[in-house]
């Protein structure tokens, strides 16, 4: 063999090799990620082959799949899409997916072992698709959603002696059905939401995080009274008004003048939501022991997923004792969930602990087998039972004969706290009104709740959490408990 002939041969040889290199490594290196890419067409055929499982409130499914004459032989439908969006996400041919959609595909796409009988299981074929099952009460869910109407806002309700999350609502909604297929009507749809200065898309309950203003007041009064700055609710606390901020020149007053606010008892305090109280409580506990209270009850976790992972809510550091005052009655840089507010009364309803919320029951295999079910869980001891009890006493004041009435249910027990918050620059936008509460029927039955409403058509002095977020709230209470 001449050496041109031999150097062509071992270049050849070379390029073979190479290429059977490239061909190993995208099989065996980049198989899964290129398989799992969305752009990969391929996939998405694979996905909408088939029926997907649903995903089921209260023994109903509000999901579906039905045909269509494109390549993706199947699309997501929804029943009620609007209502249960927060808490389905959407399953779009051309968008993806999103929340339990997303975090439960391979359940209801029957691509989960679990699913599998022996002979799939080595052919690989795909099995018939399982089911979602949520904890979702719809009478509750119902009730959030028609309360918050036209309102711009959210609201949670979880049981307490669970964590089951009974409501999850987030308005305003959209229609994950107007945009699952391919078509330009779809395409439409997707667009219109985007651009929608309201975002629909938002879910407020989970993502979303506000000062929560007076509602925070709970946090504090609960770090008192387990630090022992205070014995009870109703020892009266050393609190002047008006405050004057410490380091400063500004003097914190109250929203109603003639509220005895003076020297008041947490009770007293909490019922007329007086901000004196509770700003020198904070400063006399410290930004310290208030953050270590806050984060018992949630505050600071980034990991929280129900299984959809909520937003951060934050009690910030680095404060000086003026920005400490402020952020006792929930302003400063407080942040915090709908979620995060509910579970603050959901400990204070379970005597003290926290359940770690959730909002799926269980998995299965669309037939009467669980795959997997969510047992009840403890987030953590947030307080002892008598600060819960004494909590829930002055919680019952504010309701029976403070600014919480609007959320009285006659023969069932029930506590509550307002709060209206501000925000923008210079409290420039129209605040916001909180509304927190729990109710126990004395049966064994009890919800937390916790509403917030964003923006409504109330005039701005007319903005308050118990006249806009407490008839929610307790229309959710009384749904949840029947």
């Amino acid at each position: 063999m001449n050496k041109p002939l031999r150097n062509a041969s071992v270049f050849s040889l070379l390029l073979v090799l190479t290429l059977i290199a490239w061909v190993t490594y995208v099989q065996v290196a980049r198989g899964s990620s290129l398989r799992d890419n969305p752009h990969n067409t391929r996939r998405a055929i694979a996905q909408y082959a088939n029926p997907l499982g649903d995903i089921v409130v209260d023994g109903k499914p509000v999901t579906g799949s039905r045909t269509t004459e494109g390549s993706l032989r199947y699309k997501r439908t929804y029943t009620d899409g609007e209502l249960y969006a927060p808490v389905t996400g959407y399953a779009s041919q051309s968008y993806g997916s999103n929340q339990l959609e997303a975090l439960e595909r391979p359940v209801l796409d029957g691509s989960d072992s679990r699913l599998k009988n022996p002979l799939q299981a080595v052919t690989r074929e795909r099995s018939e698709p399982g089911d979602v099952i949520t904890a979702i009460d719809p009478a509750a869910q119902k009730a959030a959603f028609e309360g918050l109407g036209d309102k711009t806002g959210a609201a949670v309700a979880i049981d307490p002696d669970t964590g089951r999350v009974l409501a999850l609502v987030s308005t305003p909604s959209y229609d994950p059905g107007s945009f699952a297929g391919s078509s330009t009507g779809d395409q439409k749809a997707w667009q219109a939401l985007q651009k929608d200065k309201k975002q629909p898309m938002l879910n407020r309950a989970l993502r979303q995080t506000y000062p929560p203003g007076s509602a925070f007041k709970l946090v504090v009064a609960a770090a008192a009274l387990e630090d022992g700055l205070y014995d009870s609710v109703d020892v009266a606390t050393k609190s002047p008004d008006p405050y004057l901020l410490p380091g400063t020149a500004t003097k914190m007053r109250n929203e109603n003048p003639s509220a005895p606010c003076e020297d008041a008892t947490i009770r007293t305090a909490l019922q007329y939501s007086c901000n004196t109280v509770f700003a020198k409580m904070a400063v006399d506990l410290g930004q310290e022991k208030v953050a270590a209270q806050a984060e018992k009850l949630g505050f600071g976790d980034s990991e929280l997923d129900i299984p959809v992972r909520a937003a951060k809510s934050v009690y910030p550091d680095g404060m000086n004792d003026a920005q400490t005052g402020l952020s006792g009655i929930g302003q400063f840089d407080v942040t915090a969930t709908p979620l995060q507010m509910a579970m603050v009364t959901s400990a204070i309803a379970g005597d003290g602990k926290l359940m770690t919320p959730h909002l799926v029951d269980r998995t299965t295999d669309g037939g009467a087998s669980a795959l997997d079910r969510t047992e009840p869980e403890e987030y953590g001891r947030a307080m002892s039972e008598d600060t819960a009890s004494q909590l829930r006493s002055a919680m019952r004041t504010v309701v029976d004969e403070g600014t919480g009435t609007n959320a009285r249910i006659p023969g069932t027990e029930v506590g509550g706290k307002t709060g209206t918050a501000q925000h923008g620059e210079n409290n420039s936008g129209t605040p916001y009104a909180w509304f927190v509460s729990y109710a126990d029927d004395g049966k064994g039955h009890k919800v937390a709740v916790a509403v917030v409403v964003e923006d409504s058509d109330a005039a701005r002095a007319d903005v308050s959490g118990g006249g806009l977020a407490g008839p929610i709230a307790r229309s959710v209470m009384r749904a949840t408990l029947g």
